[in-house]
Order: structure tokens, then C-alpha cells, then sequence
């Protein structure tokens, strides 16, 4: 396996963090945080941060998933808190390039990357106007 691009490994790159804290149900047999565990905490962050940043996503505009892709780097391990960073690769007309990388004590444990499109419930549509302005704070910095 190719260890990810080491500039997405870089928290301060990020503009959006969110602290969770694991569960002890999110714990596999060895003791580390399930993988599918890590893979819902990505999902639960980068649907919050959309619902803040662009109203009405994923209630009222359906946002789906075209790509997901992690690359798990470290064990996790419960109880400490995980650190979810979120920032945009890129911003299209009708999609979006998400990076997410989630760190543990100052170690990067994973990486997430996720193309995401606004639908209308069955076929791409362009980003509101309003949402487009707020996206562009969550551009990866350099």
C-alpha cells in the first residue's frame, strides 16, 4: 500500500476540526478502534460540517457519495479522543472533493477522501450560490 500524500498528513492544513470521543462499543476484539467505527465518525463529521455550512444538505438536498476511499494509518485507541479534520480538495460545479484526516495524541490513524454530489434526488445539480461562498473557507490550505 502507498502511504498517502505527506502535505493531507498536516492538520494545520485543515480549516474544520471536530473532537470525538470513541466509544467503548467502537473497540474490536484486539482492543483498537474498529475500522468501521473510524469509517462512521468520518461520516458523522463531514455530514455535520455540511449541514452547518451549507444548509439543507442531506435533508432537503440530497448530498451522495461517488467515491470513499481510507487509508488507515495507526491503531486507535479508546478512550482518547480523535481529532477529525476536514478540508476541500476541490470545488465543482455539482461536486465536491472532500480530504478528512483523523489523528489520535498526534498521530494520523486515518485517512478519508470522498468525492460528494449535490442531487435533486436522482441526478447532479449545480451548488446554491450562498453554499459555493461557504465552501470556499473549507478549501484545503496550503
Amino acid at each position: 500500500m502507498a502511504r498517502p500524500d505527506p502535505a493531507l498528513l498536516d492538520p494545520s492544513r485543515y480549516p474544520r476540526v471536530q473532537t470525538v470521543l470513541p466509544r467503548y462499543a467502537d473497540l474490536d476484539t484486539n482492543n483498537h478502534i474498529n475500522n468501521v467505527a473510524i469509517g462512521a465518525m468520518f461520516e458523522d463529521c463531514r455530514a455535520r460540517a455540511m449541514g452547518v455550512i451549507a444548509p439543507g444538505a442531506g435533508r432537503d438536498l440530497p448530498l451522495m457519495l461517488a467515491t470513499y476511499s481510507v487509508d488507515f494509518l495507526a491503531q486507535g485507541h479508546w478512550p482518547e479522543p480523535l481529532e477529525f479534520h476536514m478540508g476541500l480538495l476541490r470545488i465543482g460545479t455539482t461536486s465536491l472533493g472532500v480530504v478528512q484526516l483523523a489523528m489520535q495524541e498526534g498521530r494520523a490513524v486515518a485517512l478519508a477522501q470522498t468525492v460528494v454530489v449535490l442531487t435533486d434526488g436522482s441526478r447532479p445539480r449545480p451548488f446554491p450560490d450562498e453554499w459555493r461562498r461557504a465552501l470556499e473557507e473549507l478549501v484545503l490550505r496550503p
